[in-house]
């Protein structure tokens, strides 16, 4: 059995306790407490432990968080050099179409020059046609195409 005056102690203990809790100025009872000094005396190795990194990231919002990254700071801090220093050059060969990029350009190149090579050419023949109209001292130049080809002296 359970000594009485043990009882009523305890009792009159619940009671002082709760008068005291509802006496507390809670607002008031934390504006004096030393925040610092709590912070201060937490374990931060061991609160992280405890945390769930998965659950933490599924309430992060990536979008929102990805627009607020400043990419050209971002990419300030890339060292292009050794970047490139990275790249495996032969597996980059290996699957580049080197033919197909050499023809292109090769082609790109090739028509650039045949055109200004046409172009020299319809000059020249220009030029030669006007020193031959003046040497056989013709009033009229010729036509520049056949009659069939300029325009509206088509055959009907």
């Amino acid at each position: 059995m359970t000594d009485p005056a043990e009882v009523l102690a305890q009792q009159i203990t619940d009671r002082v306790v709760e008068l005291v809790v509802n006496a507390l100025d809670v607002n008031e009872l934390v504006a004096r407490v030393d925040l610092n000094a709590v912070i201060g005396a937490v374990d931060i190795d061991e609160v992280l432990t405890k945390i769930d990194l998965n659950t933490l990231l599924d309430r992060v919002d990536l979008d929102d968080l990805i627009r607020r990254v400043d990419v050209g700071a971002v990419l300030d801090r890339v060292d292009v050099n050794d970047l490139v220093k990275r790249i495996d050059m032969a597996a980059l060969v290996e699957e580049t179409d080197l033919g197909a990029v050499i023809a292109r350009s090769s082609g790109g190149v090739g028509s650039a020059a045949l055109d200004a090579l046409r172009s020299q050419a319809v000059g020249l023949d220009r030029f030669i046609d006007r020193w031959v109209s003046r040497l056989l001292r013709r009033k009229h130049p010729l036509p520049s195409a056949p009659s069939t080809l300029l325009p509206g002296k088509a055959e009907t």
